[in-house]
């Protein structure tokens, strides 16, 4: 997420509370998480186990709990909780808004976009040309949609990450301030939902078409003509390269990537990213004929131990 104008370092310490370590004219121009950050990023840390990931990635602006040598060319905001403090980042620049309407006035729909009745449109939310919105849709907030898309019935773009931090007291949640965009001639299923980017992208690129009650998960990236069957669950932070098929009930690990033009099978369950170009099944999902393979071995079991008595 992009600050509506840059801040200085300085500013931002004065908003969280923090210390700085570096030039209080640094420009910060918005806050990102450590997969999707770019230079002018704030992004956080708090376990020494991603220290060195989150210092040498290209956001220029950390905001840590430890004081450490602070690499060059970038500044550090030194705070005991930086989840705490990333979070009323978030909210601040990102607050709820509550609706005044089933569309809302800030809304921004293409010519020849059709809104069915029943179907909810969120604020600042972003729809092209020659759009279907079926009843009951939900389009939350900030949501981009390109031209030529269809929205089924029931289907839930724009919800907030699966994201929480472990507390003695509970669950603490990682607010989101990313947003979901659809590109044009995509298709999503009755049903489906497709959570929001904790505070980048979730994207689903050109002409792919979703199922009904498929999961996507925040930051997911979905490419270019792609087909998502019934059932299928996309954890977040996960690619999928253009002319992938995951046929219907086939669920994808966090932080996995699919290669361009692979097929995935039904049922399958992927544990690790797999090259394109190739066709998996089973669970894990690997090559069918090992597969099955497998699975011909196992029935013969019986018989073996038998033989063995």
């Amino acid at each position: 997420m992009k600050f509506p104008q840059p801040l200085t370092l300085s500013q931002v310490a004065g908003i969280i509370g923090a210390r700085m370590i570096g030039d209080p004219s640094f420009i910060v121009s918005g806050i990102n998480e450590i997969h999707m950050v770019e230079a002018g990023d704030l992004t956080f840390v708090d376990h020494p186990k991603y220290y060195s990931k989150a210092l040498n990635s290209a956001a220029t602006t950390v905001l840590i709990n430890k004081e450490v040598d602070c690499p060059e060319g970038k500044v550090l905001l030194i705070h005991d909780k930086p989840f705490d403090a990333y979070v009323s980042l978030a909210t601040r620049f990102r607050p709820f808004e509550k609706a005044s309407g089933m569309i809302s006035p800030t809304a921004v729909i293409g010519e020849g976009t059709v809104i069915q009745p029943g179907a909810f449109i969120g604020n600042h939310v972003k729809i092209g040309r020659n759009c279907i919105i079926h009843a009951n849709a939900s389009i939350y907030d900030y949501t981009e949609i390109g031209d030529d898309a269809i929205i089924h019935s029931g289907a839930v773009l724009g919800a907030d990450a699966y994201y929480f931090q472990r507390r003695p007291e509970g669950w603490k949640k990682l607010e989101s301030c990313g947003k979901v965009v659809i590109e044009d001639k995509v298709e999503i299923g009755a049903l489906t939902s497709i959570d929001k980017g904790v505070s980048g992208d979730t994207v689903i690129s050109f002409g792919t078409k979703l199922d009904n009650h498929v999961q996507i998960g925040h930051d997911t990236f979905v490419g270019r003509n792609c087909l998502i069957g019934a059932h299928c669950a996309i954890a977040g932070v996960s690619r999928i390269e253009d002319d992938v098929i995951l046929w219907a009930r086939v669920s994808v690990n966090k932080d996995l990537v699919i290669g361009q033009k692979a097929i995935v099978l039904a049922m399958s369950g992927v544990d690790k990213s797999l090259e394109g170009g190739k066709t998996y099944w089973g669970v894990p999902a690997d090559d069918p004929r090992k597969k099955w393979k497998e699975i011909a071995a196992v029935k013969m079991l019986p018989d073996l131990l038998r033989k063995l008595r």
